[in-house]
């Protein structure tokens, strides 16, 4: 019998983007602060178009190219929320 229940380990998805010239980085990762390695992360445009995806990598970071317009970035890994960045706010 577990003494824990299943909400006692749910951890949160978690990334911060930056912008510097035309080059976005993100990093994402659990709120527990464990990595989230080999995940993918996605940009949309606002009409929810994929623009690009990426794979993170060993750093739990990935880097687009800023696309023309405006534009979202979402990490999913399937389970609790996903987190989303808006472009402007980078």
């Amino acid at each position: 019998m577990s003494l824990f229940s299943g909400s006692a380990l749910a951890h949160f998805p978690v990334m911060e983007c930056s912008k510097s010239d035309n080059t976005i980085t993100c990093e994402a990762g659990y709120s527990d602060s464990s990595p989230a390695l080999k995940e993918t992360i996605r940009m949309y445009d606002y009409d929810d178009v994929l623009l690009a995806a990426e794979k993170t990598d060993k750093f739990s970071k990935v880097t687009f190219t800023a696309p023309e317009g405006d534009y979202y970035i979402m990490f999913d890994p399937g389970h609790e929320s996903p987190v989303e960045v808006d472009g402007v706010e980078l």
